[in-house]
């Protein structure tokens, strides 16, 4: 079959790898239907993130189950169903605990040794901890498939920054980023009930998408400048709830300055670029909560899933360009020069 593979920094290929097969009795093999490009994945087309070369990438992706070990009990071939960005064997005490993503037996899609989502078929290790079906209906409306996808990463960690940082019905929330996830942790805090939205973004195609998402407000500035400007917005005072979905030292110290006191910091931006800029005095002073961190996405699919399903959200305008396999490295390359947003992938 064919799969994407990195070989280096700006080296993405799409190359022929071995079929995938069930090789313990609780694995299932997915053929994908569809899959993305995830704005952490750049970390490593950058050459940020180390990989091996010809490593898997990808962590994505939903599909229709093809083959399923003896002891796989909670999907059959033919189902469509939805991966989370890690799997995990959902018996654990971590799994119980709804924290998959610690999972002791769990890992991530393309780490070493695993198959990647961004390619025709995936092997899915613990199928029954992991996989979450979808109603066969679905498959025949592209555009729901695209909002179910984005249930792998995206939106579940857009939902995980936005109750890190205790986002309530009537709060005043800001987010930092406009990049998928942050435009998902928009439309995860209007489905909470927040009364007033800040979005925190430069990029007009962006925040336009954010407030049609819920965004009452958007602040084009960075910096002391984007900390001044969401601070007259509130009245002097900052935002209830923070969401950081960027993951560099500026933003964090952004969203650290834009809290209000007593308030709080979701964030799921993946560290890179420095240090966490955490200003730990100034959140002691100011009574600065701070959580979040990898989303426990399978946790949150069902509770999102019933939501999309019933047209109360749908997430997915984020995705704003599609490419075929064959494409993708030229999907990654528009992610990188931002000539696109978030790219879908049609195998």
């Amino acid at each position: 079959m064919r799969a994407t593979v990195i070989h280096g920094p700006t080296d993405i290929r799409v190359e022929q790898v071995p079929d995938p097969t069930v090789r313990q009795p609780t694995d299932a093999v997915v053929r994908v239907v569809l899959a993305c490009i995830c704005g952490s994945d750049l970390w490593a087309y950058r050459g940020v993130a180390k990989r091996e070369v010809g490593q898997r990438i990808g962590h994505e992706f939903l599909g229709v189950v093809d083959q399923v070990g003896a002891e796989v009990t909670t999907v059959r071939p033919g189902d469509l169903v939805v991966a989370p960005f890690v799997w995990s064997d959902g018996v654990c005490d971590f799994c119980r605990e709804g924290l998959q993503t610690s999972c002791p037996h769990g890992g991530f899609w393309g780490s070493g040794g695993s198959d990647g989502g961004q390619g025709e078929a995936v092997r899915v290790p613990f199928a029954d901890g992991t996989l979450v079906g979808l109603p066969a209906e679905a498959a025949g409306d592209e555009r729901l498939l695209t909002a179910l996808l984005t249930l792998s990463d995206v939106m579940s960690t857009g939902h995980h920054a936005a109750l890190a940082a205790g986002v309530r019905p009537g709060a005043t929330v800001a987010v930092v980023g406009d990049g998928a996830v942050g435009l998902c942790g928009v439309l995860a805090a209007k489905r909470l009930g927040a009364e007033r939205i800040i979005a925190l973004g430069r990029h007009r195609a962006r925040t336009d998408i954010a407030r049609t998402f819920g965004a009452t407000d958007v602040v084009a500035d960075r910096g002391d400048a984007a900390v001044a400007a969401v601070r007259e917005l509130t009245k002097g005072y900052g935002a209830h709830a923070v969401l950081e979905a960027v993951g560099t030292e500026e933003s964090m110290r952004t969203a650290i300055s834009v809290a209000r006191d007593g308030g709080a910091v979701g964030y799921v931006g993946v560290p890179h670029g420095g240090s966490a800029g955490v200003d730990i005095s100034q959140m002691f002073d100011r009574n600065i909560r701070l959580g979040g961190g990898v989303a426990p996405a399978r946790a949150y699919i069902p509770e999102l899933m019933a939501d999309v399903l019933a047209g109360r959200i749908d997430p997915s305008p984020v995705l704003d360009r599609a490419v075929s396999l064959d494409e993708v490295p030229e999907g990654y390359r528009a992610m990188h020069e931002r000539t696109a947003l978030k790219v879908l992938i049609k195998p």
